[in-house]
Order: structure tokens, then C-alpha cells, then sequence
């Protein structure tokens, strides 16, 4: 049996540029709300159109509590 790489996955993501410049923060503030997770991987993602740039993160997390 193959044992789970993670338990969960919490998306950040922003358009806006002062929306963008706040991402880590909001990050920060959700880490530090969630000590109970153990971040395993980070995906970033940007993709844009002609009036667009959108900047998502992706962590990917395992409880470190065992639930």
C-alpha cells in the first residue's frame, strides 16, 4: 500500500498587482494559523491573458498531528 504524499492542498491566488504584493503575507497569516500542517511540496503557477496576470501558489500539506 502506498502511503498518502499529502492530505491537503490550501490555493493562494491574486490578479491585482497590490493583491499579488500581499500574497506572502496571507501565506504568513494562514501558516501561522495552521501550525498542525507540514508543508511537503509548493506549486507556483502564472498565467496571464492581454489585461491579466494571475499568480496562484498551491501548498500541498500533511497534518503533523496524525489526523
Amino acid at each position: 500500500m502506498t502511503a498518502n504524499l499529502f492530505d491537503g492542498a490550501k490555493v493562494f491566488s491574486a490578479t491585482k498587482a497590490a493583491d499579488r504584493v500581499r500574497l506572502g503575507d496571507r501565506i504568513t497569516a494562514w501558516l501561522s494559523d495552521h501550525p498542525e500542517h507540514e508543508i511537503v511540496d509548493a506549486v507556483v503557477t502564472q498565467s496571464s491573458d492581454i489585461a491579466f496576470h494571475c499568480v496562484a501558489i498551491t501548498l500541498f500539506w500533511r497534518s503533523s498531528s496524525g489526523t
